[in-house]
């Protein structure tokens, strides 16, 4: 495409100057090929020198400059091939004043083609072609071409070679990034690109295209013309706003300016191109919504962007809440999707691909709304969860009017939000409290009502407890009056039942349309135990728990006594007797107190020689033990004695002295109640 440009403003340019004079020569930019028609010798008679001994004939001028060194060859070649065409090259570096003769010159009075061959080598020269040229970087060339028969036929010129020509357009370290056409693509692909305005005509400031154009290159230019002639020429730029119409073609060169060589010849290469302009005018359409009032709270939740405002999809919309906020570009409604609003109206900036704008109006109704009541629900509790009570939600009475549905939640957020619903309204077990029921009409409409819930609590005897008896007495159990019905679990529908035992039993209570399922226990008494029993010479004390005390102790089950300790026991079997305060049977522990021996005297002769409690050997954990005075033990005396001790320890024998000892057992009763007997005895060892 810039190629082309390039081509299309040097072809015009020929065509409308007078380039056959060496000052106006035209400058070649870039290996570009030419076509040109020249049609006199200018205005001024160079001396051409060299080969070129006549003076012009129908001549044309050029310049250039190479940008890569290599070899530079070229081929003219007529349009009509009995013209005869000659050349002459000068330079490097020359003026035009100082040109001197030429470096490559053919006049060869041939037909056809002619001009520099790689073929050919300087300074042969093979008929029309002369040797080509070794070329160096920044060195600058003039061309003259003479149609030696003035006829009206032009000519084409196509260069070769390896070296390259300086031109701004393709020289990487001036143009950083590519030049853009301005506009759109045309619907036509070879009519001009379409820059949009927004009215038709419309005034329209054309330097505001000429950044995108150069698109960051630095040190080049863009000006604007209405014509082709004014194009090359460079008259009449378009320098103020002006206005354009949909119809006309629009022009712009870019050019490039060395900012430290002026004279440089690429300052005058042009690049150019054209434009027209589209009308893209967009045109809103002013619409409403009408959402629900929901919940009666006096605003509701609007999609913005389903109001049919324009049909280009397009178009992009950004949503205000007043005029005021869209012109100053404030307070831009960031979620038009779920936009709350108590009504009134928004307003819409529509703005096309193109940067068009207009503005509509939305205008936010509210649909009638839903009238609902609150509602107070009483049901009898649950007897396996009395805090509770099954409920049918859907008999409240919230809403009259026709064609509503009704959903249950647990709380009214969940109701707003439609979360956590409740599945099971007819069969709602539930405490005391709320509920909440979103009633919606056919518009999707709703508002939340409160059901409470009131769970009817069971009604007791606060008469009728618990009681402890002895196990072989009998009682009556009264569940007292003012209930509407009585119904045992012996099956008695009295208020009361006599002579029951102990046990478990119920009676349902009726009040009003509920029943409340009451459990009452008939215990027996807890009976005391015989913890242990301690006998010392001829006294004994008695130790018991449990029961409820005080406790009463008896060695016969006649006589009774408040005192657990009983003195001048015989010795021998005994039984002792204990009761509670329940006065039940009392329970009763046999015990024996062993005889007392005070005396031995280990000698050997037989004779008192040990502490012999073997008679003891049926009890269990028969245990005797031996203390000196300060309580020290000095002797055990077990089974594997024999229940014996025969006053050692540790096999020597004991001082002579007195030693107290105790004797422990466990009796064989269904308690293992446990017995201890104390005693001294008196050691006497003579050594």
């Amino acid at each position: 495409m810039k190629k082309t440009l390039l081509i299309f403003l040097m072809v015009l340019s020929q065509m409308a100057f007078s380039q056959s004079d060496c000052p106006t020569a035209i400058t070649v930019c870039g290996n570009s090929g030419i076509s040109y028609t020249p049609s006199g010798p200018g205005t001024i008679l160079e001396d051409l020198g060299g080969c070129l001994t006549d003076d012009e004939n129908f001549s044309v001028w050029y310049t250039f400059t190479i940008a890569t060194a290599g070899t530079l060859t070229f081929t003219i070649n007529p349009n009509v091939f009995e013209d005869d065409y000659d050349f002459g090259v000068y330079g490097p570096n020359k003026t035009c004043g100082t040109l001197g003769a030429p470096i490559r010159c053919n006049f060869s009075g041939l037909d056809g083609p002619t001009g520099l061959s790689l073929a050919v080598t300087h300074p042969a020269v093979n008929g029309q072609y002369s040797g080509y040229m070794n070329v160096l970087p920044g060195e600058t060339y003039y061309l003259v071409i003479d149609n030696y028969s003035n006829s009206p036929n032009g000519f084409s010129l196509n260069w070769g070679g390896t070296a390259t020509l300086a031109s701004p357009f393709n020289d990487p370290s001036l143009i950083t990034n590519p030049f853009i056409a301005p506009g759109l693509p045309n619907a036509n692909p070879s009519a001009p690109n379409e820059v949009v305005v927004c009215s038709n005509p419309a005034t329209f400031d054309f330097t505001t295209l000429t950044n995108g154009i150069i698109n960051g290159n630095t040190n080049f230019t863009v000006a604007y013309h209405l014509n082709t002639n004014d194009l090359l020429t460079g008259n009449s730029p378009i320098v103020t706003p002006i206005t354009v119409n949909t119809t006309s073609t629009y022009y712009y060169s870019i050019t490039y300016n060395d900012p430290t060589n002026p004279n440089n010849p690429i300052n005058k290469c042009k690049q150019t191109g054209s434009f027209k302009f589209k009308d893209g005018t967009i045109t809103g359409t002013d619409a409403t919504l009408t959402e629900c009032n929901d919940n009666n709270t006096g605003t509701a939740v609007f999609d913005l962007t389903t109001a049919n405002v324009i049909a280009d999809p397009t178009v992009t919309k950004k949503y205000y809440p007043s005029m005021f906020d869209l012109t100053a570009g404030t307070n831009q409604i960031t979620n038009p999707y779920q936009y709350t609003s108590g009504g009134g109206s928004v307003y819409v900036l529509l703005t096309s691909q193109y940067g068009c704008t207009d503005i509509a109006e939305i205008k936010l109704n509210f649909f009638p709304v839903v009238v609902v009541t609150e509602a107070t629900l009483r049901s009898c509790f649950i007897e396996a969860n009395p805090s509770t009570a099954l409920f049918n939600l859907t008999v409240a009475t919230v809403n009259t009017q026709a064609g509503t549905t009704k959903t249950y939640y647990p709380s009214a957020t969940d109701a707003v939000n439609q979360t956590n619903q409740i599945t099971n309204p007819t069969t709602y077990i539930a405490p005391n409290g709320v509920v909440y029921v979103r009633v919606q009409n056919t518009n999707g409409c709703y508002t939340v009502a409160k059901i409470t819930l009131v769970v009817i609590s069971p009604v007791y005897s606060s008469v009728l407890v618990d009681k402890t008896i002895c196990i072989e007495d009998r009682t009556t159990l009264d569940a007292g009056p003012g209930f509407a019905g009585y119904e045992w679990s012996t099956g008695a529908t009295t208020q009361s039942i006599s002579n029951v035992g102990v046990g478990t039993y119920w009676v349902k209570l009726k009040t009003g349309d509920c029943i409340a399922k009451q459990e009452v226990k008939v215990y027996p008494s807890e009976q005391p135990v015989i913890s242990s029993v301690y006998i010392e010479n001829d006294g004994i004390a008695v130790i018991v728990t449990g029961g409820n005390p005080s406790y009463q102790y008896s060695l016969d089950n006649v006589n009774w006594q408040d005192s657990n300790q009983f003195s001048n026991v015989t010795r021998g079997d005994h039984t002792i007797y204990v009761k509670d305060a329940y006065d039940c049977e009392p329970i009763q522990v046999d015990f024996i107190v062993p005889n007392l021996i005070n005396v031995i005297t280990p000698n050997g002769d037989g004779v008192n020689d040990v502490i012999d409690y073997s008679a003891l050997a049926g009890k269990q954990n028969l245990v005797l033990t031996i203390f000196d005075r300060y309580g020290v033990k000095v002797g055990v005396a077990d089974k594997s004695t024999g229940f014996k001790w025969d006053g050692t320890t540790a096999g020597k024998k004991v001082p002579t002295g007195t030693y107290w000892y105790s004797v422990t057992w466990v009796e064989n009763d269904k308690k293992n109640t446990p017995f201890k007997f104390s005693g001294w005895v008196m050691v006497k060892n003579r050594e």
